[in-house]
């Protein structure tokens, strides 16, 4: 058995234990949830409306959109919880515990963190973008074309969604923290 907690590999998702992450990630399980439902839906009755009706859904790819950014950074943040976005880690498969490999592990959370934090600044930028409009005074706020959706419907899932993927990798940053200054007895 490995002495270095935070070098074992995720064996499947994780159970919120507190409060906070489980509010957090039943609302976010529900809206990913929600949002698959919706886009099969809309994209089945798109496909139904133009082979077999021979018609047009007009304007159903702002929905879709919509919709999608809302799956996406849903399923993003819970990815951050459970740890399961994808990543090339051959430091958990080739190097041996020890050392090297738990400030190999925190020197990869802390470019995460890092990388994070700049998405997190620009998704805010891109929120206030579509919120205030062009000139930050409120007026002639982005608007899709057909069904006039402000763009700061969008943003937001994109901003919320870095916000909590920077929470839950700046707590897998802690960790690798504490086993790296600890010697692995975390």
């Amino acid at each position: 058995m490995s002495s270095c907690s935070v070098c074992e590999e995720n064996s499947g998702p994780k159970k919120p234990r507190t409060l906070f992450d489980r509010i957090v990630i039943t609302t976010f399980s529900s809206v990913t949830f929600g949002m698959s439902f919706l886009l099969t839906i809309l994209i089945g009755a798109a496909t139904f409306v133009r082979y077999v009706l021979k018609g047009d859904l007009y304007g159903y790819e702002e929905w879709v959109k919509l919709f999608a950014f809302w799956l996406y950074f849903s399923g993003a943040a819970i990815g951050a919880f459970n740890g399961t976005h994808v990543s090339a880690d051959l430091v958990q498969s080739y190097v041996p515990d020890g050392h090297v490999k738990r400030f190999l592990i925190f020197l990869k959370n802390l470019v995460t963190v890092g990388v994070t934090l700049l998405f997190v600044w620009y998704g805010y930028d891109f929120f206030m973008f579509g919120f205030m409009g062009p000139l930050g005074t409120g007026v002639a706020i982005p608007m899709t074309t057909v069904w006039r959706i402000p763009l700061w419907t969008s943003y937001l899932a994109i901003f919320i969604g870095f916000i909590f993927m920077l929470y839950y990798f700046s707590r897998e940053l802690f960790k690798s923290a504490k086993s790296l200054f600890s010697g692995g007895r975390s």
